[in-house]
């Protein structure tokens, strides 16, 4: 299962004046509620106050949001009116009655499109795919959730932009062979998240337990990339539940925890995790989630071997799953009851529960949803992406032009030979200068992408972002950047970075690993894609130490003239990866996953003039390279990590 992103009250009206303390707020906005004025401010004031028992009590939410909008609708006031419908949708969808919130939500986008406001029907289409997406139904839902990134990307609503990104990550999760494509639109709508001035808490905890739930179900059964992928996976989830605590979302985040650790066979702490995620969905009247965790606990006894209380949990878990609708919880809970049964030797429940799995499966899984699944993405891609088309499908508009020059020749034949040779002339220095160009459109397409993802935009219009298990990704810095740039005019500084960048292209080039960007005074690359090899945990390395020696001698050489001189830290990790194309205008390869921030720690904890790496490429590298272990190093937001200096070639 994944999780939907709701930024819910992104839109509520703004109250001035109020304290953080949730009584004293709940006590001034009663206080302008019972002022008796009856006035746009209290619309709003009803409208907060709704919002802050969404987390506490979902039916004083409706409540409240139900009294704002008969007011909103006697003071003509249009957009607190759509709010107010909007606030009761969601206090019926929490306590999992769709049908009340899906009419709400309706009703909310009539007044938004009445009074043409595109932020609040964007808002409104995302919310709507929630339902769908719970109800099973995610061709609906994906068709919602596009037309909403749509409008947000035309009005440039960067909020809604994460959530739609975050909320078409989670429907491709859902499928088959679509893994790839799921972590690219998380991976990036997380890094926006993250860049936004004014973080949203709820927004990173949903997105980075859905990145968790990729790698843990995603994890290969080579116990070293699968460990990498689970430590990957507790890496996203312990993220998100840092931002969801004491919200709607915990229990859900709290159970993929309890999931993970009983994939690694830690029963006893899967289970008591679990029982937390039950009792906080208990609490909130939150029936998915109460499914959820009672499906949780019940694998997991099942996994330890109490056939009693799985069978318990399980029978439990099927009401809720069945009074929300849940269709994709009903199927875990079928297929173990089937499984329970089996192993009790009941094959007459285990057979039933076989047939019902069966069902399920039969409606989730529709053949025709997942080709209508395809069209609706290929659409939305073609609107997106038809700036880059234009550009990458110059080839063929010259060669149409080719074409075109030839016919003139043909046909200009039969007025005279000397009209051919004017026309010959014309066509051969016109093919020359169409050379020319496309020569030069290729070199500049050649200085932004990797070789294959250009040739793939040119063949196919588009690139799929693909998913590498295994990369090394090398990061770099230069100390004194701030000292040195205060002592060189501007014109130096540029011309120092772009030497030394440009001696950093050079080595990247001699041990084919693909340069991936600069950020100001960082250097970012990576081997082992776009095409995958053997050797790129030692290529990289290798890499490395140069760097590191240009430096030295780089260093040297201005000391003696008085100059100002650079220094370098250098990072190497190697794990998971999803690279892609990002970005309309000056698109550029990236590549996103927790190996990257792995590396970027790897360079900010190591020292100059050294080549620091993890414990993990150190096991790929170690009977090249000689090594000094470190020790575990903390690392920001990382822990301790087990670190190593190359300190040469073995």
């Amino acid at each position: 299962m994944y999780r939907i992103l709701f930024i819910a009250f992104s839109l509520i009206l703004a109250l001035p004046g109020l304290t953080c303390s949730q009584d004293r707020e709940q006590d001034s906005l009663n206080a302008i509620i019972g002022n008796g004025k009856n006035d746009t401010n209290t619309v709003s004031a009803l409208l907060t106050l709704a919002k802050s028992y969404l987390n506490s009590n979902v039916q004083m939410t409706i409540h409240f949001a139900e009294q704002a909008s008969e007011l909103a609708q006697k003071l003509n006031f249009s957009k607190g009116h759509a709010l107010a419908y909007k606030t009761i949708a969601m206090g019926h969808f929490t306590k999992g009655d769709y049908v009340k919130a899906l009419q709400n939500y309706e009703y909310s986008l009539a007044v938004y499109d009445s009074i043409g406001d595109r932020k609040g029907a964007a808002n409104i289409y995302s919310n709507m795919g929630n339902i769908y997406f719970n109800k099973g139904d995610d061709v609906k839902a994906l068709e919602l959730f596009l037309k909403s990134l749509k409008i947000a990307e035309e009005i440039s609503d960067t909020l809604r932009m994460v959530t739609c990104m975050s909320n078409v990550g989670a429907v491709y999760a859902l499928k088959a062979n679509t893994y790839t494509e799921a972590l690219s639109y998380l991976i990036r709508a997380y890094d926006l998240c993250e860049s936004m001035s004014e973080k949203d808490p709820a927004s990173i905890g949903t997105i980075a337990v859905n990145i968790g739930e990729i790698y843990f179900n995603n994890s290969r059964t080579d116990t070293l990339v699968r460990e990498q992928k689970l430590d990957s996976a507790l890496y996203y989830y312990q993220i998100s539940l840092k931002n969801v605590e004491n919200t709607v979302d915990e229990p859900y985040t709290l159970n993929d925890i309890g999931q993970l650790y009983m994939e690694r066979k830690q029963y006893d702490k899967a289970i008591e995790i679990q029982k937390r995620a039950f009792e906080k969905a208990k609490n909130l009247e939150a029936k998915s989630d109460i499914a959820i965790s009672l499906i949780g606990l019940a694998k997991t006894y099942l996994e330890k071997g109490d056939n009693k209380l799985a069978l318990q949990s399980y029978l439990d878990a099927e009401d809720f799953a069945k009074e929300v609708g849940s269709n994709y919880g009903l199927r875990d809970i079928y297929d173990g009851l089937a499984q329970v049964y089996k192993k009790e030797k009941d094959f007459g429940n285990a057979n039933k529960y076989l047939e019902l799995l069966l069902g399920i499966k039969d409606t989730i899984y529709n053949i025709d949803a997942n080709k209508k699944l395809g069209t609706l993405q290929f659409t939305f891609d073609i609107e997106k992406k038809q700036g880059q088309i234009n550009l990458l499908t110059k080839d063929q508009e010259l060669k149409e032009k080719e074409i075109s020059r030839q016919k003139v020749v043909r046909n200009s034949f039969i007025g005279g030979f000397a009209v051919v040779l004017l026309f010959a002339g014309i066509f051969f220095r016109q093919r020359n200068r169409i050379s020319k160009e496309k020569k030069r459109s290729d070199e500049l397409l050649l200085n932004i992408l990797p070789e294959e993802t250009a040739e793939e935009l040119k063949a196919t219009g588009t690139a799929k972002a693909k998913s590498f298990d295994m990369v090394t990704v090398l990061f770099t810095d230069f100390k004194n950047f701030t000292q040195a740039s205060e002592r060189l005019s501007a014109e130096e500084l540029v011309e120092e970075i772009n030497y030394c960048y440009s001696e950093f292209d050079r080595i990247v080039t001699k041990y084919n690993i693909e340069k991936i960007k600069t950020i100001g005074d960082a250097y970012m690359c990576a081997g082992g894609l776009p095409v995958s090899n053997d050797t790129h945990p030692e290529d990289v390395v290798r890499a490395g130490l140069e760097m590191q020696a240009f430096i030295a001698r780089n260093m040297q050489e201005r000391i003696k003239k008085g100059q100002p001189y650079f220094e370098l830290r250098l990072g190497i990790h190697t794990g998971p990866v999803v690279a892609g194309i990002v970005g309309i205008k000056k698109f550029a390869y990236d590549i996103w996953g927790d190996t990257v921030n792995t590396a970027s720690r790897m360079e900010s904890s190591g020292e100059t003039g050294k080549v620091n790496i993890s414990e993990f490429t150190y096991e790929l590298v170690k009977d090249k390279f000689i090594c000094q272990h470190r020790g575990k190093v903390k690392a920001k937001n990382k822990g301790e990590i087990d670190m190593y200096f190359v300190e040469g070639i073995a």
